[in-house]
């Protein structure tokens, strides 16, 4: 799909000719900038993607040291957590992007290394930062989705004589899994509109399209409703998945079957 618009195919270019045009507003310019922007959806998806990812994994460690209480580390993710929650994102993004090459040259000066810090791609700066950040969130849901698992099924499954890596690997992750989704789903909904403040770090995501294009021809409000119609339909297509990720996840209450008539009667027989 993306290959298809990106290089506007003649039906694409023929449909726009019925579309008018207008001097104060060009209805035009809304559709025939689609196919551009469109073609820097995959950055957007590969950002929120690679922030949600790493910021799941984060927040699930956050909230694992939390509800344990493991020592140094419980304080050291409640200032992280209270830290990244109170911070705008666009100022985690630059303390992200200015942080990391200064580290790097403190480490070098410090232990002799040679890490070149211009080879650093921009993607490192914005997944680190959106990751952090979505590792903020996510602890809160999943600790509380943790914390709902039935405090039986987790006796029972210690009594088996299951370690804590399996009683979370095959009990209270699974169960939690099913809380949290929806409030997950809420948040890569967010984190997709987030990745818009990737321009700031030099990305060329869909926002950046648009206002790229937008400063070729000054139409920039109908360059930002096409971006805006780009991402109402890709949240629409996230929270039909999301819907569908919870129906397969949901759990069905048993339902009591009916016996057959034959069976019954043979088994009276006995």
């Amino acid at each position: 799909m993306f290959t298809l618009l990106t290089v506007t195919p003649q039906w694409y270019k023929d449909l726009m000719t019925y579309i008018p045009e207008g001097k104060i507003f060009n209805l035009r310019a809304v559709f025939d900038g689609i196919p551009q922007i469109v073609s820097k959806l995959p950055v957007t998806i590969g950002l929120t993607l690679g922030g949600a990812a790493f910021g799941l994994l984060l927040g699930l460690l956050f909230a694992i040291v939390k509800l344990n209480k493991i020592p140094v580390l419980y304080r050291i993710q409640a200032f992280f957590v209270s830290f990244l929650r109170g911070t705008p994102i666009l100022v985690q993004l630059m303390l992200t992007y200015y942080g990391i090459p200064l580290a790097l040259k403190a480490i070098n000066a410090r232990f002799g290394t040679s890490f070149n810090i211009n080879e650093l791609p921009a993607y490192l700066f914005v997944v680190v930062a959106f990751a952090f950040n979505e590792a903020a969130y996510a602890s809160e849901t999943l600790r509380a989705a943790i914390q709902s698992v039935d405090p039986g099924e987790i006796e029972a499954a210690r009594s088996l004589g299951m370690t804590n890596s399996q009683v979370y690997s095959r009990v209270i992750i699974p169960n939690a899994a099913v809380v949290a989704t929806p409030t997950l789903i809420n948040n890569l909904i967010g984190l997709t509109k987030g990745t818009s403040l990737a321009f700031s770090a030099g990305i060329v995501e869909i926002y950046a399209q648009a206002q790229i294009m937008g400063g070729r021809d000054y139409r920039y409000f109908e360059r930002f409703i096409s971006v805006a119609l780009v991402y109402w339909i890709v949240n629409i297509l996230i929270e039909q998945f999301g819907r569908y990720v919870e129906r397969k996840m949901a759990i069905q209450s048993p339902e009591q079957a009916d016996l057959d008539p034959a069976l019954n009667f043979h088994g009276g027989d006995r």
